[in-house]
Order: structure tokens, then sequence, then C-alpha cells
């Protein structure tokens, strides 16, 4: 008799694009939002809101992509480093490279002759492959990808910072800025939810803390842009 085939479903597959997606697409919301409220308190035309917007959306979807493209690249070539050194460590003293592994898998729990058994088994198939995974925790799903990250990091951006412009469509003054606002919380409440879900978790904390951080940068930015007005004018 087959078995059916157990599936399990991890979120670690995810943990690179979904973690550099809900920065970007937070990032696109709040940053976006705050800056087009901020205008748009200070009584600018519904001309400079809309050019200020763009313009924030544009230079902060490069800046996501550039700066994510950057940071991931540096993990990448940590990793990079390591399993060079690694390499050349088990080249230069292979038994004490075995003795490491056996005390790792001694100290996960396995009895002495046991851990000396699987760590022959792991040297012979792939030595390397075994102390990347096991000694420095490096596999092939946490492994870096930079253009992944820049692009899920810039693209959701780009999305996450369409969301304000919602509000344009109403007429200048009190009812543009409500709209603007309700527009920008739906989108961090369908933001945070979705990055909940996507990674597994409960959606009530992650949802709220994405709105209410999103409400404290727009709040902020609408009251320097009143003091703005209030001073120039």
């Amino acid at each position: 008799m087959r078995m059916a085939r157990h599936r399990e479903r991890h979120g670690v597959q995810r943990a690179g694009w979904l973690r550099a997606a809900v920065l970007g697409a937070n990032d696109g919301l709040v940053s976006t939002s705050s800056l087009v409220v901020g205008v748009a308190a200070s009584g600018a035309s519904g001309t400079a809101v809309l050019t200020a917007g763009l313009a924030g959306l544009t230079a902060g979807a490069l800046s996501m992509a550039a700066g994510e493209y950057v940071s991931v690249s540096a993990q990448a070539d940590v990793e990079h480093a390591d399993r060079a050194l690694e390499r050349a460590e088990l080249a230069a003293s292979p038994a004490a490279e075995f003795d490491e592994l056996v005390g790792i898998y001694e100290r996960r729990g396995l009895p002495r002759e046991l851990a000396e058994q699987v760590a022959t088994a792991l040297s012979d198939r792939d030595a390397l492959a075994a102390h990347m995974r096991d000694e420095l925790g490096h596999t092939e799903l946490s492994r870096a990808r930079p253009l992944q990250a820049s692009a899920a990091s810039a693209s959701s951006f780009a999305v996450g910072a369409l969301v304000p412009f919602i509000g344009m469509a109403a007429p200048a003054g009190r009812a543009r800025l409500t709209l603007i606002v309700a527009a920008t919380m739906l989108g961090l409440a369908v933001a945070g939810a979705l990055g909940a879900r996507t990674a597994g978790t409960a959606l009530l904390r992650p949802t709220l803390r994405v709105v209410l951080g999103g409400c404290a940068a727009m709040a902020v930015t609408a009251l320097v842009g009143v003091l703005t007005h209030t001073a120039v004018g």
C-alpha cells in the first residue's frame, strides 16, 4: 500500500523575498502617503501634491532597489567568504574539521559512535556542504539573492506608493486629505494582513503594527506641513 505524500509548508522558503516585499510595500505606503499628506496640509496646489507624490514614488522605488541590492549583496559576500574559508580549512586540517563535525552532532544529542557515522556519511558525500549547513547555518533556502530581493522591494514599493494617489480623486482641501488617509490606512491593513498570512502568523498584531506606524508617520508629516504653511504664509 502506497502512503500519500506528506506535505509541509514552511515560511523559510519565502523569507528572503517576503521580507523585502513587505518592507517595500510598507515603505511605499507610509513614505508616499506621508509626503503627499504633508504637502497637501501645507496648502499646496493639486499639481504640486501630485508632483511630490510621483517624485516620491520614483525616488523611493529606486532607492529601495539599490539599498536592498547592496545590503543583500553584502550578505552574499559574507556567505562566499565563509565558503572559501571553510574550503581552505578542510584542505589544511581535514581530521580536525571532521572532529568538529562530530562534536556538532554530539551536542545535538547523538551518541559518539552515531555522530561519527553521520559525520563520515555526510563528509563522504560533500564535506563542505555539511560544514556550511551544520557548522555555519548556510543552506540553499537561506542563501542571499540580491537581485530577487531588489526586484521584490522596488516593485512592492511602487505598488504600495500608488495607493495614496486614490485620494487625489477628491477635491482639494479636507476631503482630499481625508481620502488619502483613509486609502492609506486601508492599504496598510491589507499589506499587514497579507504579510502575516504569507508568513503564516496571526493577523491582528502585525496588521495593527503596520497601520498604527503608518498613521503616526502621516500625523507627524501633516503637522510639519501645517506648521510650514503657517510660518511661510
